[in-house]
C-alpha cells in the first residue's frame, strides 16, 4: 500500500515543506521516503509502485511473468482426494489424474462418501470439485439443500473420526430470512451428519451448530435474506454464537496494531526512536500516564482479542468433537473466512497428522484453498475478473455484515456502492497463522514445524512468487492455469528443508510424536495470546524479535550433537570391522593351534616309535646313534660281528618315507662295523642273520621284498619309514624290552 502523507507533529524538527511517501507492506513493514518539493519525484514513484502492486490483469503478476519454475505444482486435486481417502480410512488408495478423469474417485465407507456432484462446479463455484458428504444422502437431495444455503455452500464434511464417528462439517449461513424459511432437504442433510450406529441400531448424536458471528449480526443478516438456524428445526441441536467480528473489523484492528508497533518500536518508519518520542529521553517521555497510554493502545487495537476469540472458538469445537463425539456444523455468513479459521484450527487441535509438514499442507489446501477462501480479495491481488482493490489504511467500517447472501458468484468480488465491497482486503489468513503460532507456543512439543517455518510460509504467501494462493477459488485457479504456469510454494519450502535435513530452521527441535499423539484441548486460561515476536516485531524491534535465539542455540547444539552422533556411528562401524577382523584372526589362530597340536601329536607318536625302534635295535645287541636331519643316520655297532667293515645302504625311491607337515624326513641308516669278515659268508647274510628278527637259523629270508635282501652291496641302508614297518606287521611285541 502506497500512501502520500503530509508532515505531522512527529516530525516537528524537520522541514514542513518536504513530501513524504509511505509504503506499507502486508508483512507489517512500513517504509517512509522523503522527496524534495516541486520535483514531481513523489508522483512518479507513486504511480510506478501503484502499477506494480495493482496490475490490471492477474497474468501480469510476478508468478506468471517470471517464467517456468523448477518447483512444479502437482495437481492439488490429487492431493485433496488423497486427504479424503485418509479420512475415509482408505489411505492405501492413491489418487491420480486418470482417476479424476474417469470419475473412479467416488469411494465411500459405512458413513461417508465422496461425491462428484460439483465436478464441473455447477453446484457451487467456490467449492472443490469433490465433496465428502453423508452416504445416506443422494446427490439430488444435496442439490435441493444447496438452494437453502448462501452461495450454494451446502454442509460438507471437513473432518471425521473413523473410530467414534464424530464429524466436523462446514457450510454458509442458511437463507431463512425474516420469514424463518425452512428446507426439508437441508434438515435431512444436517441430520445425516448426526447419524450413528450403536449395537446395530440407528441413533443420533448431539448436534452443535456453531455460528461464528455475533448474534446481532446474524439477526441483521436475516433481514437481508440470510440468518441462522432455529434449534427447533434441527433435532437434538444447540445453536452457539462465537461473536467473532467480520473482515472489516479485522482489517481496521490490524492497521491499529501495525501503527502501534511502528510508533512504539525501537526504530519506527520516521526514523525516530520510541525512547526519544514526545520530546523526552525515556520511553513515553518519563511520564507514567504516557507510558500507560501507549500500553493501552495495544489493547485498543483489539488484535490480540480477536486472536483469542478465534482460539477459544476453535478449542470449544475441538472439545465437543473429541469429548462428546458430537457433530459440529460451523458457518459464518459466506462460510469462507471465519468458518475457514475455526474449522482448520479445530482440525489442527483434533488430528496430530495436521501438525506435521505434510498434514499442514493438506489442511491448508483442503480448508482454505479447496473450500474457496478468496485469497485474491483478502490479500489485495487482482482476481480473474481483472479487478483489484485499494488497500486503504484509514478505511472506516459502515456496517458489520456483508452484502446479500442471495447473490451467487464464483467468489470474485463485484463492484458495490458500499465501502466494504470496494475494499475486501483483510488479514484473515495471517490471523489464522498467528493463531497457529500461539498454539505452537502453548504446545512446543506437538508440532513438527517451527515458528520460523510459519514466518517463511507467510512471506511466500504474500510475495506473489508462487501460484498456490492466487485467485479466489479452485475453479478460478483452474481457468487461469495456475498449476501449469506458476511455481509451487510447497515444493520450494520442501527443497529448503532438504538442504539441511532435520537440522533446518523449519524443523521444531522439541517435536515429540509420543507426547501429544492425541487431540489438543487447551483450557481457556491458556489461550491468552501474546505478540508473535518473530513476525510482529521483526521490523519494529529487530533485536527483540529474536525470541528464537534460545531455539537457535539449541539448534546449534543439536547440529553438534548430530555431528557427534555421526562420528559415533562411524566409530562404531570401524569397531565392528575391527571385531570382525579379530574374529577372523581368532579363527585362523584356532586353526593354527589345531595344526600345531596335530603336529605335536604326530611328533610325539614319531618319538614313541623311534624309541620303540631304538629298543628293538638295541635288543639285537647293537648301539644305536640317531641324528635328525635330511640325511639322518643311525650308527649301529655290533659287538657280535668281528668284521670292521662299514656297510651302508643308500636311499632309493623304493624305500619308505614319512613326511610330517613339510618337515625333514627322519631317516635311519644302520651301519655295522666288523674287524673281520668270514670269507665263506657274505656281508649281507651276516647282517641279516644278526639284525633281522624274521630270519631264523636254517630258514631263508622271511623279508624277500625288502631292500636289504635285494642289494648285494657291502652296505646295508634301511630307511626308517614307520608306515612301512606297520605294513610289515612288526608289532610292539617285537620291541618289548626284557
Amino acid at each position: 500500500m502506497v500512501v502520500k502523507i503530509q508532515s505531522t507533529s512527529r516530525n516537528t524538527n524537520k522541514s514542513s515543506s518536504r513530501r513524504l511517501l509511505q509504503i506499507i507492506g502486508k508483512d507489517m513493514r512500513i517504509i517512509v521516503f522523503c522527496f524534495r518539493p516541486r520535483t514531481k519525484q513523489r508522483r512518479a514513484i507513486f504511480d510506478a509502485l501503484s502499477r506494480c502492486t495493482k496490475p490490471e490483469r492477474i497474468w501480469d503478476l510476478y508468478a506468471f511473468t517470471c517464467g517456468p519454475s523448477k518447483f512444479s505444482n502437482l495437481s492439488p486435486k490429487v492431493r485433496l482426494l488423497n486427504e479424503y481417502f485418509r479420512l475415509l480410512g482408505k489411505g492405501f488408495h492413491h489418487a491420480s489424474m486418470r482417476m479424476i478423469e474417469d470419475g473412479s474417485f467416488t469411494m465411500s465407507n459405512d458413513s461417508w462418501r465422496i461425491s462428484d456432484i460439483n465436478f464441473n462446479y455447477s453446484l457451487c463455484q467456490s467449492y472443490p470439485f469433490a465433496l465428502l458428504v453423508p452416504k445416506s444422502v443422494s446427490d439430488d437431495e444435496i442439490i435441493q439443500a444447496s438452494n437453502f444455503r448462501a452461495r450454494s455452500r451446502v454442509p460438507a464434511v471437513s473432518w471425521c473420526n473413523p473410530e467414534t464417528g464424530a464429524v466436523l462439517a462446514r457450510s454458509s449461513q442458511p437463507l431463512v430470512g425474516i420469514m424463518n424459511t425452512r428446507s426439508t432437504a437441508d434438515e435431512k442433510l444436517v441430520a445425516a451428519l448426526c447419524a450413528q450406529l450403536i449395537d446395530g441400531k440407528d441413533s443420533r448424536r448431539k448436534l452443535y451448530i456453531a455460528d461464528a458471528r455475533p448474534r446481532k449480526n446474524a439477526l441483521a443478516n436475516g433481514a437481508m435474506g440470510g440468518g441462522s438456524e432455529s434449534s427447533s428445526n434441527y433435532f437434538q441441536s444447540e445453536i452457539v454464537f462465537f461473536g467473532i467480528d467480520n473482515i472489516h473489523a479485522m482489517r481496521e484492528s490490524f492497521a491499529r496494531f501495525r501503527d502501534y508497533l511502528d510508533t512504539h518500536g525501537a526504530a519506527s518508519s520516521d526514523g525516530m526512536s520510541s525512547f526519544l518520542r514526545h520530546g523526552g529521553w525515556t520511553w513515553g517521555g518519563g511520564n507514567l500516564s504516557s507510558m500507560s497510554a501507549s500500553v493501552s493502545t495495544l489493547g485498543d487495537s483489539g488484535w490480540l482479542i480477536h486472536v483469542q476469540s478465534v482460539l477459544a472458538g476453535s478449542a470449544w469445537i475441538a472439545a465437543r468433537v473429541a469429548l462428546e463425539s458430537a457433530a459440529v456444523l460451523v458457518h459464518c455468513s459466506d462460510g469462507w473466512d471465519r468458518t475457514s479459521q475455526l474449522v482448520s484450527l479445530a482440525n489442527l487441535m483434533l488430528d496430530p497428522y495436521y501438525r506435521t509438514f505434510t498434514g499442514f499442507q493438506a489442511l491448508v489446501e483442503k480448508d482454505w484453498l479447496a473450500f474457496g477462501h478468496p485469497f485474491s480479495d483478502r490479500v489485495g491481488m487482482p482476481s480473474i475478473s481483472g479487478s483489484s482493490f485499494e488497500l486503504s489504511r484509514n478505511a472506516s467500517s459502515t456496517g458489520s455484515f456483508s452484502s446479500s447472501p442471495l447473490r451467487q458468484s464464483s467468489g470474485s468480488s463485484q463492484a458495490s456502492n458500499s465501502s466494504h465491497a470496494q475494499n475486501n482486503y483483510s488479514p484473515i489468513f495471517l490471523q489464522w497463522v498467528d493463531c497457529v503460532s500461539q498454539l505452537l507456543r502453548i504446545y512446543p512439543f506437538a508440532f513438527e514445524f517451527s515458528s520460523n517455518f510459519l514466518v517463511d510460509f507467510l512471506d511466500c504467501v504474500l510475495s506473489c512468487r508462487f501460484g498456490n494462493f492466487l485467485c479466489n477459488s479452485e475453479k478460478e485457479r483452474q481457468i487461469c492455469g495456475v498449476d501449469e504456469s506458476c511455481g509451487c510454494l510447497w515444493a520450494y519450502l520442501a527443497d529448503m528443508r532438504s538442504s539441511e535435513g532435520r537440522s533446518h530452521a523449519h524443523y521444531n527441535l522439541f517435536y515429540d510424536t509420543l507426547k501429544h499423539n492425541g487431540p489438543l484441548l487447551p483450557p481457556a486460561a491458556a489461550l491468552a495470546p501474546t505478540l508473535w515476536p518473530q513476525f510482529h516485531l521483526r521490523w519494529a524491534c529487530p533485536f527483540e524479535s529474536q525470541a528464537g535465539e534460545l531455539e537457535a542455540e539449541c539448534r546449534n547444539m543439536a547440529i553438534k550433537f548430530s555431528e557427534l552422533q555421526k562420528a559415533k556411528e562411524v566409530a562404531e562401524m570401524k569397531a565392528k570391522e575391527y571385531l570382525a577382523a579379530m574374529e577372523i584372526l581368532n579363527v585362523d589362530l584356532q586353526n593354527e593351534k589345531q595344526v600345531s597340536s596335530s603336529a605335536m601329536n604326530l611328533a610325539k607318536r614319531a618319538s614313541k616309535e623311534n624309541a620303540a625302534i631304538q629298543r628293538a635295535v638295541q635288543s639285537l645287541g647293537c648301539r644305536v646313534n640317531f641324528t635328525n636331519s635330511s640325511d639322518s643316520t643311525v650308527d649301529v655297532e655290533s659287538s657280535l660281528m668281528e668284521t670292521s667293515q662299514r656297510l651302508s645302504l643308500p636311499r632309493r625311491e623304493s624305500e619308505y618315507t614319512m613326511e610330517h607337515n613339510d618337515r625333514s624326513d627322519l631317516s635311519v641308516s644302520i651301519t655295522v662295523e666288523a674287524d673281520d669278515v668270514a670269507p665263506s659268508s657274505s656281508p649281507l647274510g651276516q647282517v641279516c642273520e644278526t639284525l633281522c628278527p624274521l630270519r631264523t637259523q636254517g630258514r631263508g629270508c622271511q623279508w624277500p621284498d625288502a631292500a636289504c635282501a635285494q642289494l648285494g652291496s657291502q652296505f646295508i641302508g634301511l630307511k626308517a619309514n614307520f608306515d612301512a614297518f606297520d605294513r610289515l606287521s612288526i608289532y610292539d611285541r617285537y620291541f618289548k624290552s626284557e
